[in-house]
């Protein structure tokens, strides 16, 4: 495979290209770029099969990629990280492949490897679209909700779970407070409905997957959310959580 490193820095450059040399004999040609026009320049020119993006850039992110190739992308990328929160939470939620500097290299292994599945599979768009999708998601991570005295604005990573209460709808918050706003959890579930992160499982409960626990056979099939609270999961939702776990934390 041929392999491309974009990234400002030098040293981390010839670190990494170093680490890949010792430990990835399925990568055989590796070139450098050091910003993300240079590096998309040397993409369209060299075709490589894998690209490791820093994030962390003057000028653009690396997450700016996406920017270049809007249709399509004929390669693999790793985006490389010295721990960017809001970076990390996308690509949890899209289950694209990162690595945390200092790179590790059993993670760097494991990653390669992954990534090769992924080059003969040719399933290379799926996870770019699902992260593009994370992104704005995340850039707007605040509902508002309409309580007696006003509007109370939270963020998604704030709730736990909606819960259906007739008309009405009891948040749950992770502070331990709940809100009863004067709205149905359909409002919710369709404001929601793009957010991977939020999930039907119940015609009563929209939760936030974040905070799950433990998924229990056991006295029906029910979810163990963080806060001890048992939250019934329908049969029929059963199958579609597994998938979707599988491919957020997976």
């Amino acid at each position: 495979m041929k392999a491309i490193i974009i990234d400002d820095e030098k040293r981390a450059r010839h670190l990494l290209s170093n680490l890949i040399t010792q430990n990835c004999a399925s990568i055989t040609s590796i070139q450098e770029a050091q910003d993300l026009a240079s590096g998309v320049d040397l993409i369209k020119k060299t075709k490589p099969n894998l690209v490791f993006l820093d994030i962390e850039m003057p000028n653009q992110s690396g997450l700016d990629i996406l920017e270049y190739f809007p249709n399509q992308i004929d390669f693999k990328i790793i985006f490389v990280t010295a721990y960017n929160q809001y970076a990390v939470e996308a690509f949890k939620l899209s289950a694209v492949d990162y690595l945390l500097k200092p790179v590790d290299i059993i993670e760097l292994k494991a990653a390669v490897t992954k990534a090769e599945k992924a080059i003969k599979s040719n399933n290379l768009n799926d996870q770019l679209n699902k992260l593009r999708d994370s992104l704005k998601q995340l850039s707007i991570d605040k509902i508002a909700l309409e309580i007696p005295k006003g509007i109370m604005f939270a963020s998604h990573s704030d709730i736990l779970y909606f819960e259906a209460d007739g008309m009405y709808t009891n948040v749950q918050l992770i502070s331990g407070k709940h809100k009863t706003i004067c709205k149905p959890l359909k409002h919710f579930v369709e404001q929601l409905e793009n957010n991977v992160m939020f999930f039907k499982c119940h015609r009563s409960y929209l939760i936030n997957i974040k905070y799950v626990d433990e998924l229990v056979k056991d006295d029906g099939n029910y979810l163990l959310m963080n806060n001890k609270k048992k939250i019934p999961i329908s049969k029929s939702k059963h199958d579609h959580f597994l998938e979707i776990i599988k491919e957020t934390f997976m």
